[in-house]
């Protein structure tokens, strides 16, 4: 599941080595948008199967494209639409193993099949979401969301 050679292939073990790049990567930048590009630039080297990971950002009651990797995007997305817009209504991740089968799923990539988001909540506020597609149907697991949500949780620290 990991694509790089820096990694072991025990997905917890290479899940805590990517969490711990993250933190030496952003520690002791204060821009929010470098940290978020190499973020995302992280996952994707770190994960396979996927074909899109980024963030979107929360401004003025939507929220904005950020920075990513993969296909250009839909730029902004209303509160309560589709998976991410869905993740900051209800602040909780969405693990969607069919986004076909999702109601209002908004398709910015039509080879997307599943995807999870993470909402990032920095000082009881929405700041944003983290989005992951992949093209294969049920490619993220619980694995995958417990060390994304730690992931995202180092992100809170340093935003």
């Amino acid at each position: 599941m990991f694509q790089s050679s820096l990694y072991s292939g025990d997905r917890t073990k290479d899940y805590e080595l990517t969490i711990k790049q993250l933190e030496a990567l952003i520690k002791d930048e204060p821009d929010h948008i470098a940290n978020l590009s190499n973020a995302s630039a992280l996952l994707k080297q770190f994960l396979t199967d996927i074909n899109w990971v980024g963030f979107y950002i929360w401004k003025e009651s939507e929220l904005v494209l950020g920075p990513f990797q993969g296909l250009p995007a839909c730029v902004r997305i209303g509160f309560g639409k589709g998976v991410c817009g869905t993740a900051v209504k209800e602040r909780k991740t969405q693990r969607v193993a069919d986004v076909l089968a999702f109601p209002g799923h908004i398709a910015c990539d039509s080879a997307s099949r599943s995807e999870i988001v993470i909402p990032i909540i920095k000082d009881g506020q929405v700041f944003g979401v983290l989005d992951i597609d992949s093209p294969n149907e049920n490619r993220f697991d619980e694995t995958d969301q417990t060390y994304l949500e730690r992931f995202v949780n180092v992100l809170e620290r340093y935003l």
